[in-house]
């Protein structure tokens, strides 16, 4: 406890270790929430969703605090939903059925036009399709006759870009510019204000009902903006964290205490076994590290356990154990082990009580600057698509900004954000890294 109290103490003498440990808490704290607020399955299942359930979010646009820094705000994507609020929806008998009047106001203002608008009813009805009559009402009193039909299923969508009649009514233009333009505006020019859409909705049997959903897909979403698939970014920027810590962390982990396990076995008994260990990390040295783990991914598995167990392995005998087993040579020779000999002390008690404690402060500054390898590399096999296939993770969102041109279609953010979270993750684990070593080394040279 002490030991650890002085640590601490020494590392507060150095500013980047300490921007550094609030960096890495802050992520552990983000990735804890993560795992909690979004369980596994649910992370899964909103990624894997697709349009399904990202109805309501556009395609590809950025997040909504770009418009911090723009002079021409760009319009947010909202719904309103009867459901949400029944104030919208009035109804009076008719017939065997209803007349239902629906009233949904908005305000826009904003600077230029919104991505798409739609609308989505939710009708039941036995035999006797419910008809609809919808008008948009703009803040100058002028009316357009948007739509009339009956609603022939349970569910049906009414795009408003995708209706012919409307578009011509509109003289060919887009509906979600022409419906919001100030009249004659050239070029056109959005007209702010509260604008409404009403809705006459006719049932024919007793029990039916109707109730519609207005979504306006602006040119901004959230916190992240969203993808390809109007996936919300943020749900794989929240979910990549917790993944490329573990994952960086158990390799690192593994890979080190492995290999100083092993080195400090081969220096102690020598022999065969030290040259049966010198020799396999001689020929792991020179295999293709990253070609073996792009043909495991290939031709057999791309679970992150895989990759993770084949990242330890591939990393246990590596250069690190060389320089292990130069200082395990050394302290093998010291007085103590000597003493520890000659009271009787047993081969595996010496090597675990005497020889690997001594490495410990080697250890750790080695561990904490190998962290950011590890996850740069899970991120560079996402890149490369050979990624978990379920996990949202920062390499991912790479990937498949990659190759849906975003750079080309000036979508920056799209690539920025996990690249911005991987470089944020390398520094930290670096400063901390290196703060650590300045701390432990001088005693290390002591030996």
């Amino acid at each position: 406890m002490k030991t650890i109290k002085r640590t601490f103490a020494e590392l507060a003498q150095y500013p980047s270790a300490v921007l550094g440990l609030v960096i890495i808490a802050v992520f552990v704290v983000i990735s804890i929430y993560a795992v909690i607020a979004i369980p596994y399955q649910k992370a899964v299942d909103l990624w894997r969703g697709g349009e399904r359930i990202w109805y309501k979010t556009p395609k590809m646009v950025p997040p909504t605090w770009v418009n911090l820094f723009r002079a021409e705000k760009l319009p947010d994507t909202f719904s309103l939903n009867t459901l949400d609020d029944a104030s919208t929806k009035q109804a009076t008998p008719s017939g065997d059925g209803q007349k239902i009047t629906i009233t949904l106001d908005f305000d826009y203002n904003y600077d230029s036009f919104p991505q798409e608008l739609s609308l989505y009813f939710t009708s039941t009805f036995a035999q006797k399709a419910p008809f609809v009559s919808a008008v948009w009402v703009a803040p100058d009193g002028r009316q357009t006759r948007l739509v009339d039909y009956a609603l022939q299923s349970p569910k049906q969508t009414f795009r408003f870009s995708q209706d012919k009649k409307l578009v011509t009514r509109l003289f060919g233009k887009l509906p979600q510019e022409a419906l919001f333009a100030v009249p004659k505006s050239d070029p056109l020019t959005p007209l702010k204000g509260k604008y409404q859409i009403q809705l006459q909705v006719t049932t024919f049997e007793k029990d039916s009902t109707v109730d519609v959903e207005f979504v306006q897909y602006g040119q901004v979403y959230g916190m992240a903006g969203t993808d390809h698939q109007r996936r919300d970014l943020s749900i794989a920027l929240l979910w990549g964290m917790p993944v490329a810590l573990s994952f960086g962390l158990i390799a690192a982990l593994g890979t080190s205490l492995a290999a100083m396990v092993i080195a400090a076995f081969g220096a102690w008994y020598g022999g065969w076994i030290d040259e049966l260990i010198q020799r396999i990390t001689e020929v792991n040295l020179v295999l293709p590290f990253l070609p073996i783990l792009i043909m495991i991914g290939t031709f057999y598995d791309r679970s992150i356990v895989t990759i993770l167990t084949a990242t330890i392995l591939l990393s246990i005998f590596g250069g690190s154990i060389k320089g292990y087993r130069a200082i395990f040579l050394q302290v093998r020779e010291m007085p103590y082990i000597e003493a520890a000999r000659a009271y009787g002390a047993g081969d595996a008690r010496i090597i675990l009580r005497y020889l690997l404690p001594r490495i410990i402060p080697l250890l750790i500054p080695a561990l904490v600057t190998g962290i950011p390898g590890y996850v740069f590399l899970e991120a560079s096999l996402a890149v490369l698509g050979l990624g978990d296939p379920v996990l949202p993770t920062w390499g991912k969102i790479i990937q498949d900004a990659e190759f849906n041109g975003a750079l080309f279609n000036g979508l920056y953010y799209w690539i920025l954000e996990p690249a911005a979270l991987l470089m944020i993750t390398g520094l930290a684990f670096s400063m901390l890294g290196f703060s650590l070593d300045r701390i432990f080394n001088p005693r290390l040279r002591g030996l």
